[in-house]
């Protein structure tokens, strides 16, 4: 999905990636060849050139978990997201234990509000028959 928008170009990448997440959107970038960027940069890695920013339909995989245990606090988990667009970033899935989140799990993009001025994109089970952030249904 393209976003139509346009950045102010005195706008941070860092900025504008934030700013879609106050609209509940993961965005990333692309490159003019069509090469996925995340991370947000100023400028394509290795070439210089300019990117441009998408929106991602919030679908993806889990390809690598570790459950974190913590002093005086619940055990939380660290993921690693393939995200369907073609981009890995690192997240965590909520709805479940940290010890039940599995690789190949399939993910739904989620905001955590619990900072409304800085939102933090997660992840929860996709499960089959439920509506995905695009509304189509997934088995």
């Amino acid at each position: 999905m393209t976003d139509n928008t346009s950045p102010s170009a005195s706008a941070s990448p860092w900025r504008v990636f934030k700013d879609h997440c106050l609209k509940g959107q993961l965005a990333y970038q692309v490159t003019q060849a069509g090469q996925v960027v995340f991370y947000p940069r100023v400028c394509a890695p290795q070439t210089g050139d300019d990117l441009h920013w998408r929106v991602s339909k919030g679908l993806g995989t889990v390809y690598s978990c570790t459950e974190v245990m913590g002093k005086d606090r619940e055990p939380y988990n660290v993921s690693l997201i393939d995200v369907d667009e073609g981009f890995r970033m690192m997240s965590r899935v909520d709805g479940l234990a940290a010890k039940d989140v599995s690789i190949g799990l399939r993910v739904q993009l989620k905001m955590d509000m619990t900072h409304p001025e800085d939102p933090l994109p997660v992840f929860v089970p996709l499960q089959a028959g439920h509506p995905g952030p695009t509304g189509a249904t997934h088995d």
